[in-house]
């Protein structure tokens, strides 16, 4: 048994330097698990600083100095910030407080009458004191969840100090760490040891693709919200703008997001218009929506990323989901193919010979 764990440590251990990326890994992880509530802004402050960093660069390959190239993407993350926060947000918010006030009463009384169908036409799949329970089980959750939304309110948000001081602190440290980026990062590699070529290759392997990742999110988002939001516009569906927000947040979660969205879609034009013509325009416009998006847009984007199957984009959705919430699903493809580029990186050295066998047992 010990032979075979010096086997398997001399096979994927026995370069230095994977002992430094193990270590560098492992730190990061730890780091972010224990303490990232903590260094939440922090944090955020660096996505956004990576995020805009392609930006800064491009300025200064025309001609702007770093600062005010520094200077004039940071305006631009302000003015965006203050008309998220001042304009959409409350606007999204009200949309929503409508929706549950005056669609959901209606949508749960026609589910009832729906439900309490079912036991007359299929008596023997269920029965009207099944349909009757699941009918008060419903009315219970929606009137919660109801009460939940319309009774929130700046004074009922627990924490609000911290959110004040995170909405300060975060363009605080973006405007910084764009600002000193070459002075950061030189100080940070002060700390890694100076055989460090195998970090130096995962990193400049990946920093490409994260970075067109990331980026590429975001102008996804933002084409594909903008998008549906005048799209729904100008069919005259209610709710446009809220509904448009959750089309475009649907492309963080690959193929889940926007069956998701689907079904609030569908239920409100299904409210406003019936089953008509204009119901089936809605349906045919999101469906334009998602496949422009799934067929133009998205290669269009992310040509560059390397591609992971299916199976493999889903379990790392689910785990960094569950690790780090909607952060996690928006990093998930990223800290995959992070994860499958260090794999293919990692040094291995298999025992094959006299020479290696003599060293195994040294060791």
């Amino acid at each position: 048994m010990i032979d075979i764990f010096r086997r398997w440590f001399y096979t994927w251990f026995a370069d230095e330097e994977a002992v430094y990326l193990f270590v560098v890994l492992l730190g990061g992880l730890l780091l972010v698990v224990f303490f990232g509530d903590m260094l939440a802004p922090v944090l955020t402050g660096l996505v956004l600083a990576y995020l805009m960093q392609g930006v800064v660069t491009t300025l200064q390959d025309r001609g702007l100095n770093h600062f005010l190239s520094v200077l004039a993407v940071f305006l631009l993350f302000l003015g965006g910030l203050v008309a998220v926060l001042g304009i959409m947000l409350p606007m999204v918010w009200r949309q929503t407080a409508n929706l549950v006030r005056e669609q959901l009463p209606y949508i749960l009384s026609n589910g009832e009458t729906w439900l309490r169908q079912l036991p007359e036409r299929y008596p023997q799949v269920v029965s009207a004191e099944q349909m009757e329970q699941l009918v008060t089980l419903l009315r219970q959750e929606v009137a919660e969840a109801g009460q939940s939304i319309l009774s929130l309110s700046l004074a009922s948000i627990p924490g609000v100090l911290n959110v004040l001081l995170f909405l300060v602190l975060v363009p605080v440290l973006v405007f910084f760490f764009l600002k000193d980026k070459n002075k950061l990062t030189s100080w940070v590699q002060g700390f890694l040891p100076r055989r460090h070529e195998l970090l130096a290759r995962v990193w400049h392997e990946m920093d490409d693709q994260i970075a067109n990742y990331v980026r590429g999110k975001a102008l996804e988002i933002l084409i594909v919200g903008a998008g549906a939001f005048f799209i729904f516009l100008w069919l005259g569906l209610n709710y446009a703008l809220l509904l448009a927000v959750m089309v475009g947040l649907s492309v963080i979660v690959p193929y889940v997001g926007a069956t998701v969205v689907t079904l609030p879609v569908a239920v409100v034009g299904w409210v406003q218009f019936g089953w008509s013509s204009e119901f089936a325009m809605v349906m045919v416009a999101y469906g334009a929506i998602q496949f422009i998006d799934g067929n133009i847009l998205v290669p269009l984007l992310f040509s560059e990323v390397v591609n992971l199957h299916p199976v493999a984009i889903i379990v790392a959705i689910l785990f960094f989901g569950g690790l780090w919430g909607l952060w996690g699903v928006f990093f998930a493809i990223p800290l995959a193919t992070l994860l499958k580029a260090v794999i293919h990186a990692w040094p291995r050295h298999e025992p094959g010979g006299e020479q290696d066998s003599e060293e195994v047992a040294v060791a």
